[in-house]
């Protein structure tokens, strides 16, 4: 992992430089969806532990020079969800959990800094690591009263023409109650001059010959699942990754010419870990996240005087603990953790309809210690190891008692694995959902220094505009 190290001078020479400089031309705004305080510290922490010693290993982001608290209630909740955080962060305003780009009156329109951004003549792209019409990414171009109209909220992405748009594919591309349409989603996509690519390398291609693109996985990928991009921990050497996106991103708003750039880019699949309550996942996916920025960071080092790049999250999900009872930390034990518990689950799954009742506990045991490390790098107790020996029997008998989480369900052997990983490592979880925590604001180049200290989500979208000299329309 590339490290940077800022000595008092050089903080001291951004500073006045970003000071004298002024305008931001270029802006990274990275968003990673449920990254709280905890995960950046947990996995700053399970790095220093796979490394053999108790501290940290900073990731590159957490070096930036400005730094901040943010606060993330909705505007009608205490504890939001991932709509009207996104909706907050990107257009500066609260609302209603659910609601994408409009007001708590699920009726008034207002638009992003994405939008300034387009109107001031910058290019504009749209990043995330799944679906391009959920709830974040589509705050920065969608006006919809629910979130789950993804349908309609893949016409807003067209109607909004943004230069750039990235995820793992669309979620219900087609409606055959729309009269008004012409086709998928893909087809007024391409209708309306989008050239649509297929995983970075078609990307690569494509790019030179096309007005504005669309940047999908590749559909081999999309039979396994299309609502997002694999799991750091889980990914083969085929899978798209959030650096290409990124890398995409950067190539694809350059291109374009115009006064600068704007892109988001979401981390989104650190949520999805910590819906699972599953560390090893969570913490990959935030030093994932990390990578993706240090491409940004290469765009920056570049051009210092003219780029801005902010890292925050919209809420923080599973109130996440680092230490659970006994003042230790056992982080380094993740390590052994080959899969996520999602994924254990398919493959378990797979297991179990090759073998069916036939299936012995030997063989699952043997499975564990292969994916898991339990018992051989992990030790257990009696009743950890008893626990999934229940979750084996339930699911050998046809009763498997499943776990379901908003993004996935674990079957019980893979559930029982994950809450005994936690157990071991000291890693605790409050819940399957979000909670009211702050999360942190990160910041480097042109106007970072505006953010800084304790402030609201919604004030982050007006201090990247100030920054860029772009109009709030």
């Amino acid at each position: 992992m590339r490290k940077f190290i800022l000595t008092a001078a050089a903080l001291f020479v951004m500073a006045v430089t970003a000071f004298a400089e002024g305008r931001a031309k270029y802006v990274f705004y990275f968003i990673g969806d449920g990254m709280g305080v905890n995960q950046v510290n947990g996995t700053e922490t399970y790095l220093a532990a796979v490394e053999g010693f108790i501290g940290t290993v900073p990731l590159q982001f957490a070096q930036f020079p400005y730094t901040g608290f943010v606060t993330t209630f909705s505007g009608t909740n205490g504890v939001t969800d991932s709509a009207a955080a996104g909706t907050a962060l990107a257009t500066g305003n609260k609302t209603k959990n659910g609601v994408i780009g409009m007001l708590a009156d699920q009726n008034t329109a207002v638009n992003s800094v994405a939008v300034w951004a387009k109107e001031a003549g910058a290019a504009v792209g749209v990043g995330t690591s799944v679906t391009v019409n959920h709830a974040t990414p589509a705050s920065f171009y969608a006006h919809r009263p629910d979130r789950n109209m993804y349908y309609e909220i893949g016409k807003d992405l067209i109607t909004a023409g943004f230069d750039f748009y990235a995820g793992s594919d669309f979620a219900s591309p087609e409606n055959k109650n729309d009269a008004t349409a012409t086709g998928s989603l893909y087809d007024q996509c391409a209708a309306a001059g989008y050239t649509i690519a297929r995983g970075y390398k078609d990307f690569r291609k494509k790019l030179k010959n096309a007005d504005r693109i669309i940047l999908f996985q590749q559909e081999k990928d999309n039979a396994g699942d299309r609502s997002s991009l694999a799991y750091a921990i889980d990914r083969s050497g085929s899978d798209m990754t959030l650096q290409e996106v990124t890398r995409a991103g950067i190539s694809a708003l350059t291109k374009q010419n115009k006064d600068g750039f704007f892109l988001m880019i979401e981390g989104g699949k650190i949520d999805y870990a910590c819906h699972a309550n599953d560390a090893a996942a969570a913490f990959r996916e935030t030093q994932d996240f990390d990578r993706a920025i240090s491409v940004a960071y290469e765009f920056y080092e570049q051009h210092p005087d003219e780029t801005l790049i902010v890292v925050t999250a919209d809420h923080e999900t599973g109130g996440i603990v680092l230490g659970r009872g006994k003042y230790e930390l056992h982080t380094d034990l993740l390590k052994y953790q080959k899969m996520s518990a999602e994924r254990y689950s398919k493959h378990l799954e797979q297991l179990y309809k090759k073998y069916g009742k036939k299936l012995t506990w030997e063989q699952v045991e043997k499975d564990l210690k292969a994916n898991w490390g339990f018992w051989d790098k992990v030790e257990l107790t009696d009743h950890q190891t008893d626990r999934l020996k229940k979750a084996y029997r339930n699911l050998t008998e046809g009763h498997d008692q499943e776990n379901k989480n908003l993004y996935a369900t674990l079957n019980g052997i893979s559930d029982a694995a994950r809450r005994t990983m936690a157990e071991a490592a000291m890693v605790g979880w409050q819940s399957g959902g979000h909670s009211n925590g702050y999360v942190p604001v990160f910041a480097i180049g042109a106007g970072a220094e505006a953010f800084t200290g304790r402030i609201d989500n919604t004030t982050i979208a007006g201090k990247i505009a100030v920054a860029a000299g772009w109009d709030k329309k």
